[in-house]
C-alpha cells in the first residue's frame, strides 16, 4: 500500500532558468546593444543560453543536472559527520552484544559477515547490506543498526562484498546470494530460523537487496527452496541502473548498457520475488524519489507485492537514523515485517 505524501515545493523546476523564465521576471528581452550591464549578468546570460543547448542524456537531465541528482556527497557535504558518529556507535555496539565479526562466507577479503545473534532460539534475521554507490564503505560502520533488531528478538547480520573498480557491480549481486545462501545453510549455528531471512539495504545495498529478492534460488543450488526470503527491504535504493552508467560514477563502475539494463530491478522478470518494501526520504534527490515510484509501478503491474513510503524531513544519510530509532515508524515498520509469519515452504 504506496503511502502518499504531498512533496515540498522544493522538489519542483531543477531545471533552472530559461530565456522563458527570464521574460517572466519582466526584464528587457529586445535588443540589449545599449544595455548597460555588468560583466556577471553577461556571463549569467550566457550560462543560461548553454543550459537551454545542453544535449539530454538522461530522460530531462543534461550530464551537469543527472551529476548533480546522484552526487549526494556534494549534496549533503556533512556526510563525513554521520560516517563518523556511525563508526563510533558501531564499535560501541559490539562491546556491548555478543557478536561474531568478520565470519567469512566466500573466498575472497571482503566477503565476510558481521552477525548479531539474538537471545532467543530460532529467531528471524536482518540481514543488512550497505551502499556506497557500489564502490565505497565498510560493513563495521553500519553495526549500530542491530540495536533495536536484536531488542526485538531478531538477529542482525552487516554484509560486506567486494568493490568497484576490482569487481563489477553484477558480481556484487552474486556475492549478496552467495553471502545468503551461506545464511541458509548456516542458520542453525546462530540460532536463526532459515524460514525467516529478511534482507535490507540502503542506497546502493537497496539495489543489491532488491536483486537478491528477485532470485530464484533453486537455480543457485540444488539444496535451496526456489523461495529462500521471506521478505526485502530497499531504503534510499536504485532500481534503474542506466542513469548511473550515464553518470560521472561510471568512470569507477564500467557499466555497459547491457549490465545496467540486466541488473537493473525495474526491467526484471522474475515469475516470483519476496515481499518488498521501499523507503525514500522526502529530502532526497528527484531521481530517487523518481526511481522508487516508477520501480512501484512496474512491479505492482507484474503482479509482484511491493509497499512504498515516502518519509517526510529525510535525507538520504537521516533515513539511516530513522531506521536505528525505536521511536521512528521506519524501524517499527522494518521490525514489523522481519517478525511476520515465515514463508509457506514450496
Amino acid at each position: 500500500m504506496a503511502i502518499a505524501v504531498k512533496r515540498p515545493i522544493s522538489y519542483l523546476g531543477r531545471r533552472g532558468l530559461t530565456s522563458n523564465d527570464i521574460r517572466k521576471t519582466g526584464e528587457p528581452v529586445g535588443d540589449r546593444s545599449n544595455c548597460s550591464v555588468d560583466k556577471k549578468s553577461t556571463d549569467a546570460r550566457k550560462e543560461i543560453a548553454g543550459m537551454e543547448t545542453s544535449p539530454n542524456v538522461f530522460r530531462d537531465y543534461d550530464q551537469t543536472a543527472l551529476d548533480r541528482q546522484l552526487n549526494l556527497r556534494a549534496r549533503w557535504p556533512e556526510h563525513a559527520d554521520f560516517f563518523a558518529r556511525w563508526s563510533r556507535e558501531s564499535a560501541a555496539l559490539c562491546q556491548r552484544l555478543t557478536c561474531h565479526l568478520n565470519v567469512p562466507y566466500g573466498d575472497t577479503a571482503l566477503q565476510k559477515l558481521d552477525i548479531f545473534p539474538s537471545a532467543t532460539p530460532r529467531t528471524p534475521i536482518l540481514v543488512f547490506i550497505h551502499g556506497g554507490y557500489w564502490q565505497g564503505r565498510d560493513k563495521e560502520e553500519f553495526n549500530f543498526l542491530a540495536a533495536p533488531f536484536v531488542a526485538a528478538g531478531i538477529a542482525f547480520a552487516s554484509m560486506n562484498y567486494d568493490l568497484a573498480p576490482q569487481v563489477s557491480v553484477e558480481e556484487m549481486v552474486r556475492q549478496t546470494r552467495r553471502a545468503l545462501c551461506w545464511l541458509y545453510r548456516n542458520a542453525d549455528d546462530y540460532g536463526i530460523d532459515r524460514q525467516r531471512i529478511f534482507v535490507c539495504g540502503h542506497s546502493a545495498g537497496g539495489h543489491l537487496a532488491t536483486m537478491a529478492a528477485l532470485t530464484d534460488w533453486s537455480l543457485e543450488s540444488a539444496d535451496l527452496p526456489p523461495r529462500l526470503l521471506s521478505g526485502a527491504a530497499s531504503i534510499s535504493g536504485l532500481y534503474e541502473l542506466e542513469a548511473v552508467r550515464l553518470s560521472y560514477h561510471n568512470e569507477v563502475l564500467n557499466l555497459d548498457a547491457d549490465m545496467a539494463r540486466r541488473i537493473s530491478p525495474r526491467f526484471a522478470t522474475p515469475n516470483w520475488a519476496a515481499p518488498l518494501f521501499c523507503a525514500v526520504g522526502l529530502e532526497e534527490t528527484a531521481e530517487f524519489l523518481r526511481q522508487q515510484q516508477d520501480f512501484a509501478v512496474t512491479w505492482r503491474a507484474a503482479g509482484h507485492k511491493v509497499e512504498t513510503v515516502e518519509l517526510p524531513g529525510h535525507t538520504h544519510f537521516t533515513i539511516l537514523d530513522a531506521m536505528a530509532d525505536t521511536t521512528d515508524s521506519l524501524c517499527a515498520a522494518l521490525r514489523e515485517r522481519v517478525l511476520s509469519d515465515p514463508i509457506e515452504p514450496v
